[in-house]
């Protein structure tokens, strides 16, 4: 999923109390002369469940219209049927997915219908989810920047075939950023603080300082995964919006059980089941996240067979390892405070330190009149993180002295930006669990920040050399701002309250501490089907036959400082691989 950090949208709340309000998903319009092959769920026709037929019959049936999922679709449909089932709306018309200035709003958003479902966390820390088509490409900061040479390597992919999928991403919806004044301040803190050379603007990952690509346009309209659907055969492609899957089906008479199709509901409630055609090489694809996807496999009966059992699901395979694995990339931020108005900029500049942290930068803060005013509920400022407190033992005492803290925090904070900091590739370790058969619940997550000594070691890092570049004088004479001492640094950040987690009293003088009690999400976690023991290197669900996953649920890894460009890769490489592998030459491709 993109990014910029979760103190931004926290402290934006401040601004947000409305009761009633409208749908936040937006007006349920889209672009029907571009894309006339979405239309919603209830629209599919389909036979009664009990029975079997043929009819509405796909080569291939994609769960989840995400940043993976659109490219490998577009390519699929080229030769074969395409089912595409997306639990969320789309992101064309609605205001706070499409413009660059309400980034934060639908993050902030925790309404049924908004585009990012938010949770929790066990380890305490605010999290999000996508929950619309285009997935975390239409709900994140934009930046695009390709993965680590190491990384492609690595996952055994084609190093041809990786060249020739990102540039068919990036001819169609990258740009290249404005590049503001204050992440050009950026770019010269960094090089100040020896984060060398400057590789200028490029896509590829290398150390040093260097500005990136963005889905945003240069009138901030973003340019999602799905706008790649309009390069798919629209006579081969359906694309289902508000079609959110219960479980895969299988056929479990054999030795080897087998996808058959899926059930899923549509935006009335009603079921409909969506079938594989009898070609052997038929497939459901699983695109639907590192939370979407094992969730769903666990669902449908693949998972370890004592959690299944506990829940009453049928076990169609005991896989131990679905689930496990799960990583996200731990943040830190810092505030930029300005006493020069700043304009808004999302990620555009990013130092790729030796150390294995990476800095990167946001600024201002926006909201175009034409964005949905929603209610936030457990992130609105006026019951924030006393929401976890049963009303009971809310006192009015604790209440005022919730919002005073948030009043507190200084008005520059608004007006100025953050630093962020970034552990790469994390060796902390943690675990995704269902907690009940409600698919449309978050599962029990937890990531175990900084469980290992060596991301805490990186974080300190990090923290320093964001402290430097804030210190440093490129970025006080833009900002107009004395020099500020690492502790009252570190002071803005802890009095914002940006997690569950409790403070200490040494927040500030610690870094090691500052570190463990002010981690937020950067949205980067991955994993829960490893290749090797929840899939075959190609992807392939180990133990059933037609079932294969296609996401970031199978990294070990966040791929570069930024994973979305490799994800959106990663669907159209797959595509073209799924289509030599079964035309050969036929292909064409």
């Amino acid at each position: 999923m993109a990014s910029v950090c979760a103190i931004k949208f926290l402290l934006c709340l401040v601004l947000w109390l409305c009761n009633s309000l409208p749908p936040c998903q937006g007006k349920q319009k889209w672009h029907e002369n571009r894309y006339p092959f979405i239309r919603n769920a209830s629209s599919f026709s389909s036979p009664s469940i009990s029975t079997t037929s043929t009819n509405n019959a796909y080569d291939y049936i994609i769960v989840g219209g995400g940043t993976a999922g659109c490219p490998l679709a577009a390519t699929l449909s080229q030769n074969f049927s395409v089912l595409v089932l997306e639990r969320g709306g789309v992101p064309f018309t609605n205001p706070n997915v499409s413009f660059l200035e309400n980034f934060h709003i639908t993050l902030a958003d925790i309404s049924p219908t908004s585009a990012s479902q938010y949770f929790i966390s066990t380890d305490g820390v605010y999290n999000s989810r996508a929950r619309v088509l285009g997935g975390g490409s239409s709900i994140n900061a934009g930046f695009y920047s390709r993965a680590n040479p190491g990384f492609i390597k690595k996952v055994g992919w084609d190093a041809n075939l990786v060249n020739q999928s990102y540039p068919w991403v990036e001819k169609q919806i990258v740009h290249r950023p404005t590049f503001s004044a204050y992440q050009r301040a950026v770019r010269d803190s960094l090089l100040d603080t020896g984060v060398s050379p400057f590789n200028g603007f490029t896509y590829d990952h290398v150390y040093g300082t260097k500005v990136g690509g963005t889905i945003f346009d240069r009138f901030g309209r973003p340019h999602t995964a799905a706008e790649l659907l309009a390069s798919g055969n629209r006579d081969k492609l359906t694309v289902l919006i508000y079609a959110t899957v219960q479980k895969i089906v299988f056929d479990t008479r054999g030795k080897r059980r087998k996808a058959v199709g899926v059930i899923f509901q549509d935006e009335n409630g009603k079921q409909h089941e969506a079938t594989l055609t009898n070609d052997g090489h038929s497939e459901v694809i699983m695109s639907s996240g590192a939370i979407g996807t094992p969730q769903l496999l666990m669902l449908s009966g693949i998972g370890p067979k004592e959690e299944l059992q506990k829940l009453n699901i049928s076990v169609v395979l005991n896989n131990r390892f679905v689930g496990k694995g799960m990583v996200d990339n731990p943040m830190n931020t810092m505030y930029v405070p300005s006493n020069r108005p700043i304009n808004q900029s999302l990620i555009e500049t990013v130092g790729i330190t030796n150390m294995g942290v990476y800095i990167e930068a946001s600024s201002g803060f926006g909201q175009s009149n034409e964005s949905i005013h929603c209610h936030h509920g457990i992130m609105s400022a006026e019951i924030g993180q006393l929401s976890t407190i049963p009303p009971k033992q809310r006192s009015q005492e604790a209440i005022q002295a919730y919002i005073k803290n948030k009043r507190d925090i200084p008005v520059e904070a608004f007006k100025g930006g953050f630093i962020l900091s970034k552990v790469a590739n994390p060796w902390s370790v943690g675990e995704l669990r269902l907690i009940n058969t409600n698919v449309n619940d978050n599962p029990a997550v937890t990531f175990n920040y900084f469980s290992h000594p060596y991301d805490l070691q990186r974080c300190v890092k990090g923290i320093r050399m964001a402290i430097k570049v804030v210190q440093s004088p490129y970025f006080t004479n833009y900002t107009l701002s004395d020099r500020k001492t690492r502790e009252k640094l570190l002071n803005l950040t802890v009095k914002a309250n940006v997690n569950l987690i409790p403070k200490h009293p040494n927040d500030t003088k610690s870094i090691e501490q500052f570190c463990k009690d002010t981690v937020i999400t950067i949205w980067h976690y991955h994993g829960g089907c490893h290749v090797g023991k929840v899939v075959s290197p190609d992807y392939k669900v180990l133990g059933v036959d037609r079932l294969r996953v296609v996401d970031g649920s199978t990294f070990n890894e966040s791929p570069g400082t930024n994973p979305q460009a490799t994800v959106m890769m990663m669907g159209r490489y797959m595509g073209l691989k799924i289509l030599r592998d079964r035309l050969g030459k036929l292909a064409g491709i």
